[in-house]
């Protein structure tokens, strides 16, 4: 018969050094690598710098924004809702919306009139939600107007502002 499945391993003394190198010797080489990467150079900053750095890293996605209910309302200018509401669509055209200050992806739309924009803004038309998908509460009918005739105006549109809203008593 031939010894061709033999183990290598034939003593006690012979296992006992196997399971020591094959338990000690990887736990050497993670300790090496370990001792090589600390000792590395650093470059950098002074403290301030890694503050703020680990700032940066750890910082919240969303902010919340507290407010007085009970606060009067102050309006916002088209200018102010088309940044908060419209402009990630209407900036890049993303899903076919009507870019800013682009003549010709306008030129169809600003021959429905004011009204129908309006309306389309409020009800949503397309891939675009509701009112900008803008909450009513944080976004009124008549600040999506003014929004409405600052992004047409920028395309060549001639709306007239709408008239505030009478104050509630």
């Amino acid at each position: 018969m031939s010894n061709d499945h033999d183990s290598l391993i034939k003593t006690p003394k012979q296992l006992i050094i196997m399971v020591f190198v094959s338990f000690f010797v990887p736990l050497m080489i993670i300790l090496l690598l370990m001792v090589y990467v600390e000792n590395g150079k650093r470059t950098g900053g002074s403290a301030e710098d890694a503050t703020a750095s680990a700032n940066q890293l750890i910082k919240p996605v969303a902010q919340l924004e507290f407010r007085d209910a009970n606060a009067p309302r102050e309006m916002k200018t088209g200018a102010a809702v088309y940044k908060a509401a419209c402009a990630s669509c209407h900036d890049n055209g993303a899903a076919g919306a009507p870019r800013f200050n682009n003549a010709g992806d306008w030129s169809g739309r600003l021959g429905k009139g004011y009204d129908a924009l309006l309306s389309s803004v409020i009800k949503g038309k397309g891939a675009m939600p509701a009112r900008g998908g803008a909450n009513p509460a944080d976004i009124n009918d008549h600040e999506l107007g003014l929004s409405v005739v600052y992004l047409t105006a920028s395309s060549g549109g001639k709306f007239p502002e709408p008239k505030a809203p009478a104050a509630a008593k």
